[in-house]
């Protein structure tokens, strides 16, 4: 994963993350608000219901204005303006939040002129059983604290002390859903977390490997160098033994040098360093000019090589360079995946305005469940235990790399038993 994926990645989850809390945030809120509303409504028409009973009682007429006034979120006090006791206050405002469905534990105290501070204060508890009744209620330890307005002179005030963990009882789905939310945004940073490590380590094993295969090519090309010399050397080639010996070392340097470039390509690739050369490209030309390198491949197991190339003139703006080693990729693919002796077919053809190249083998051919994975990095097709052909799985990868820029369509065929077909379109210059 590149550097501008993992990017995009954290910048358009971190966008999507903000917006979801972004969202909950204003239905907590909102829901938050109207909580808070219809308790707010309830209180006061409970009070407003209180008072009225206790001026009906009392015998005694309610100011009008003023009558109710919200000190803080979960304090209120009623200026009845009229001396009262506390037993009638205690018993019509049980009976009044009875009446408003209102089953919350409250405070009250009533203010005492002479001390000019609350008195008589009261905690009343609701249960299921009696609601707020008798044995239920206990003194507070510290009084109410008094309004200092100057207008109020016989008042009561009412508390709530649990009015939070009410409101937060009534939006428990909400709640729900904001701890869904959360866990959610953890999942994520803990993922990103793990993406950036796993791709810290990914790079630390690609330098390696980049760094152990540019080491590898020095003496490679020693070697190289070296075995040309014994092989050109008059005693060596009188010597069938040592002649062939060489022979064989210089058929494993190049192997092994073989396989040295496809992993530095695939480092290239990885690093998004790939310059395509474009040019007008004679495909019927390239690949007369190639095909006595590939036929040696091919001669090496006895096989044939054989060439059908209809169209002729066929021009495409390719890299030389990449369209070769793609054709080299899939002839060896044959090869190696023929049981007896290797029977390829490279076929030319223009279709309207394309043109398709095709490279056919009559191998081994390849299973249905595996060619969705065919062009995969490392991905080999499954063979046991047995290990009869060697590679790292990247010819295909390459393959299919070179086609996405160049922007090519690539398409495989395969059918066990009878051989495998890769057909590579590419638009035709006119």
């Amino acid at each position: 994963m590149t550097n501008i994926i993992i990017r995009r990645v954290i910048v358009l989850g971190a966008i999507s993350i903000l917006s979801l809390l972004s969202v909950q945030t204003y239905w907590v809120m909102r829901s938050w608000n109207l909580q808070e509303q219809d308790f707010d409504r309830k209180v006061r028409q409970a009070l407003l219901e209180a008072a009225r009973d206790l001026a009906r009682v009392g015998l005694f007429v309610l100011k009008d204005a003023d009558l109710i006034e919200q000190v803080n979120s979960n304090y209120y006090v009623v200026n009845i303006n009229n001396q009262f006791d506390e037993a009638s206050l205690e018993f019509y405002l049980q009976k009044a939040f009875e009446n408003q469905s209102l089953r919350e534990d409250f405070q009250y105290g009533i203010f005492d002129c002479s001390s000019n501070q609350m008195v008589s204060g009261r905690m009343l508890k609701y249960k299921k059983t009696s609601a707020f009744g008798v044995g239920n209620g206990e003194q507070l330890t510290a009084p109410l604290p008094a309004h200092y307005n100057s207008d109020f002179i016989y008042y009561f005030g009412v508390r709530f002390p649990n009015k939070s963990v009410t409101l937060l009882s009534n939006m428990w789905i909400v709640v729900v859903f904001t701890l869904l939310i959360l866990i959610t945004v953890a999942f994520f940073i803990y993922s990103m977390s793990v993406i950036l490590k796993q791709k810290q380590l990914s790079e630390l094993q690609r330098d390696f490997i980049n760094n152990m295969t540019h080491e590898f090519k020095t003496p490679i090309s020693t070697i190289n160098i070296s075995t040309d010399v014994f092989l050109q050397n008059d005693t060596i080639k009188s010597d069938p033994r040592l002649s062939r010996y060489s022979g064989i070392i210089k058929e494993q340097v190049m192997r092994l040098n073989t396989q040295v470039e496809k992993v530095l390509q695939l480092a290239k690739i990885e690093r998004d360093k790939i310059e395509l050369n474009l040019e007008e490209v004679d495909l019927n030309d390239l690949i007369r000019s190639i095909s006595p390198s590939l036929e040696l491949k091919i001669n090496e197991r006895e096989g044939t090589l054989r060439f059908d190339l209809a169209a002729e003139n066929l021009l495409v703006r390719a890299d030389r360079l990449h369209l070769t080693n793609i054709l080299h990729n899939l002839v060896d693919n044959g090869v190696k995946y023929s049981k007896g002796a290797p029977d390829i077919t490279i076929r030319l053809a223009k279709e309207g305005e394309e043109a398709v190249l095709c490279v056919q083998d009559q191998g081994i051919g390849i299973a249905k469940e595996h060619q969705k994975h065919i062009f995969s990095k490392f991905y080999r097709v499954p063979t046991g235990n047995v290990h009869n052909v060697k590679g790292f799985g990247l010819g295909l990868f390459y393959v299919k790399t070179i086609c996405r820029e160049h922007r090519w369509n690539i398409a495989l065929q395969s059918e066990p038993g009878k051989g495998t077909t890769v057909e590579i379109r590419m638009p035709a210059l006119t």
